[in-house]
């Protein structure tokens, strides 16, 4: 098996990831399309925070290479720009979530995959800043850590052009065409554009697309919105923190300053996209970002002298049971998704390109991932799943 031309539709950091490693790979030509422009939908909203303690064997199997990939991405998008910041992640606890988390510790010892168990006097002493509560319990990832969105992005994107990457902006994808039961291109602003194989990376607007072409995926996207303090005195010196107690997360952000995110529980899903829609349009309840300060500074009580300067609003998106959607498209030899990445996007963006690159040139990938294909959902669940309504609260909670 083996391609020539590979379009992958979306521009975001998944998209990227696959162009990039198409091109690595060499002897591809690769088109890369984007209806606005590259990174400007939830890529460039993104926290951008990476941990490896995730919560199946498959998942933390793809994001050990991951975090592999982002220190060699680090040296090859240095002169871009880019530094992947490896200050680890701190996964935060309370006594009553501690168990579930504490039961797959088996499966980290496994995979291989290096942890601390951190009570809260020694949270406080190695990160004098935080004031976690006496009861929790951190569960610390040295490998982990962070990529600055508006770092990251204008840096793979550019080499992804001197890679010789057609990245083609401004342009709207509405279709997929087929012939001898084989994917043979894309239909964009009306005309065919074709190619052997098809890599559809879009994100929220993944069912919107291939709705004329397969039956839906049960994803659901959600609303989500993070912020960015201004500049403090000194930089921080913290670690990346998933403060699940707090409902909230955390970390050091350029320029002196402190990024917050959170989520809306009780907001109700959004729903799919038409592919018109831009997230430039969503807003934040009024009084959020008051609301979520008041739960985060507690755990970081540097936050009251700090103003929230900038914020951005933006979608994650999750499968029915909480796993990326990642492989071939059922009925449609040659066509490839990825999607539903919850609020990991950024996370597995460095793994996720090269498993669709590898199935776009090879047919097979590096890593087992059948537990992400698009072909594991049944009908009847998934026409359950999308008919019900769903707040935020009610969908996985999983954080990077």
């Amino acid at each position: 098996m083996s391609a020539t031309s590979v379009i992958i539709v979306g521009g975001g950091v998944i998209g990227l990831s696959a162009a990039f490693h198409l091109a690595q790979s060499g002897g591809v030509h690769v088109i890369l399309l984007e209806k606005g422009a590259v990174g400007a939908g939830a890529s460039s909203r993104a926290g951008g925070i990476i941990t490896g303690h995730l919560w199946s064997k498959t998942g933390v199997e793809a994001r050990k290479i991951s975090l592999r990939l982002y220190h060699e991405l680090s040296e090859e998008l240095s002169a871009y720009g880019y530094q992947y910041q490896a200050v680890g992640c701190l996964n935060l606890f309370s006594p009553a979530d501690w168990p579930e988390r504490k039961s797959l510790l088996p499966l980290y010892d496994e995979c291989r995959a290096p942890y601390e168990i951190l009570d809260a006097a020694e949270i406080r002493h190695r990160w004098p800043l935080l004031r976690s509560s006496d009861d929790a319990v951190g569960l610390f990832d040295p490998l982990g850590g962070y990529s600055e969105p508006d770092d990251y992005i204008p840096a793979l994107a550019q080499k992804c052009r001197d890679l010789g990457v057609d990245i083609r902006e401004g342009v709207t994808v509405s279709a997929f065409a087929k012939e001898r039961e084989r994917v043979k291109g894309i239909v964009a602003d009306g005309e065919l554009l074709e190619a052997d194989r098809v890599i559809c990376a879009v994100h929220s607007w993944t069912n919107r697309l291939l709705a004329s072409v397969a039956r839906p995926l049960p994803v659901k996207s959600f609303v989500h919105q993070r912020y960015l303090t201004e500049p403090l005195a000194q930089a921080a010196r913290l670690p990346a923190v998933n403060a699940n107690p707090y409902e909230a997360y955390l970390r050091p952000a350029k320029g002196n300053r402190i990024l917050v995110g959170g989520e809306t529980a009780g907001r109700a899903e959004l729903g799919t996209p038409s592919l018109a829609f831009d997230m430039a349009t969503l807003r934040a309840p009024n009084g959020f970002g008051d609301s979520l300060r008041a739960k985060a500074q507690p755990l970081l009580p540097a936050l009251e002298r700090y103003r929230f300067i900038e914020e951005r609003v933006g979608l994650i998106s999750f499968a029915m049971d909480g796993e990326p959607v990642l492989g071939e498209v059922p009925g449609w030899p040659g066509l490839y998704v990825g999607a539903a990445f919850h609020s990991g996007g950024f996370a597995y963006n460095p793994v996720a390109g090269k498993l669709l690159a590898e199935l776009a040139t090879a047919g097979v990938t590096e890593l087992d991932i059948a537990a992400f294909s698009p072909a594991r959902f049944s009908a009847a669940a998934t026409d359950a799943y999308l008919d019900s309504r769903l707040r935020q609260q009610d969908a996985f909670s999983r954080r990077h």
